[in-house]
């Protein structure tokens, strides 16, 4: 079991947790969902991954933001089959991505992400998602400290990431570093937003000074 096969189950995980988190990002009451397959349901975990030859939804090229380390093909990956997948459940059908849907949807709401390296990439891909849905609006994007920001203003929709791997408090005593299990102090930073995305450590480490 070494560093690639737990890089496979973090890539694996991360891209379905964007699949699930877009298609319930794009209806603005989850119960919308379930009213679309008849009021029966359907377990988004039970499915398989399925080419379509319309994905991807953006090229990474037509993102002006994106991090370099996310860009496979400028980094000189020389297939591009892995960007024709998409997530199927196996008892209905997901609706595409829709950005301009998804900013009227939105409109006047804040959303932030809070968490790990997989926050961080789901926030990348949603923001030029947006981005390429709507190219010529009038956006913003930033970052200052730990919180980087995404900001459509024609509808005032932000799109927020705070980086926080564990969630619960980190604070420096004596000792040293310390994780605070019982603690959130930090979760004051987290109220106002319309909605909430939590991811912590994929991989919590268990050596060095980061150790958990």
């Amino acid at each position: 079991m070494g560093d690639g096969f737990r890089s496979f189950w973090s890539l694996l995980a991360y891209a379905l947790g964007l699949v699930l988190l877009v298609s319930c990002l794009q209806q603005s009451n989850a119960t919308l969902l379930y009213d679309n397959f008849g009021g029966s349901g359907c377990d988004f975990f039970q499915g398989s991954w399925v080419q379509d030859d319309t994905y991807p939804l953006y090229s990474t090229s037509a993102c002006p933001f994106i991090e370099k380390e996310f860009d496979c093909q400028r980094n000189g990956r020389p297939d591009k089959l892995y960007l024709k997948y998409k997530w199927k459940p196996s008892a209905c059908e997901l609706p595409r991505f829709d950005g301009k849907d998804f900013l009227t949807r939105f409109k006047g709401k804040k959303i932030l992400f809070v968490g790990d390296s997989l926050s961080l990439n789901q926030w990348q891909s949603l923001t030029c998602m947006l981005h390429i849905s709507a190219p010529q609006s009038n956006f913003t994007v930033g970052k200052k400290g730990g919180l980087s920001t995404y900001s459509v203003r024609d509808d005032d929709v932000s799109v927020k990431l705070s980086r926080n791997p564990f969630l619960v408090d980190l604070v420096t005593e004596k000792i040293g570093k310390v994780l605070k299990l019982d603690s959130i102090e930090n979760g004051k930073h987290w109220k106002g937003y319309d909605m909430l995305i939590f991811n912590t450590w994929h991989w919590w480490t268990h050596k060095g000074s980061l150790k958990a």
